[in-house]
């Protein structure tokens, strides 16, 4: 493989600007049961883009994919639109779950979001399945910690269907090695079924 040959995106100031948009609303938000700041996994989600050749539209997707959700719905995603524009806007759109308050049912919600996957972009499935990759991967090292407590079995089978159904989504859209990512840790978290 001829390294030069690989994808190689370029971050501009628009990046640094994404990354101090998303640090500022996330600032005060806390991942579910270690407490580790927010923006820990958006930059999780941002390496694994960039990981897999996503362009800089997608690593500033990736840096916002939960903003319109958890913090201030629509109008944060127009906010988004109007400073990175309609590609980053439309990635994080197809990501985002709901962005009303309160929140639809959980079934709900997550049914609409594989039918925003199943019909998005190369793009959005990178920026979904980079999200999903990091969340099974905190999901196995919160069971690791703390078994039951993180992760009892209601939790346990709902969180396994979702990521099986966007697996099987994604596995007929898109070769990206992140599918093959999730496939794995999945595998991992179903021994604990």
């Amino acid at each position: 493989m001829n390294l030069n040959s690989i994808n190689k995106p370029k971050l501009t100031t628009r990046f640094e600007e994404a990354l101090v948009y998303a640090t500022q609303l996330h600032a005060e938000q806390v991942r579910r049961i270690r407490g580790v700041p927010y923006i820990s996994h958006l930059l999780s989600v941002t390496a694994l883009v960039l990981e897999d050749g996503g362009s800089e539209d997608e690593a500033i997707a990736a840096l916002l994919h939960d903003a319109i959700e958890d913090r201030g719905g629509r109008r944060t995603g127009e906010i988004i639109r109007q400073k990175f524009g309609d590609k980053v806007a439309d990635i994080v759109e197809a990501c985002t779950e709901s962005d009303v308050v309160p929140q639809p049912p959980w079934k709900e919600r997550k049914q609409k979001y594989l039918e925003n996957i199943s019909q998005g972009s190369a793009e959005v499935l990178r920026v979904a399945l980079a999200d999903k990759v990091h969340n099974a991967r905190s999901n196995l090292t919160e069971w690791d910690l703390y078994g039951d407590k993180a992760w009892n079995k209601e939790q346990r089978q709902r969180t396994l269907w979702f990521y099986r159904s966007v697996i099987t989504v994604a596995q007929t859209l898109t070769d990206s090695r992140l599918v093959e990512e999730l496939r794995r840790i999945v595998k991992q978290l179903e021994a604990f079924e």
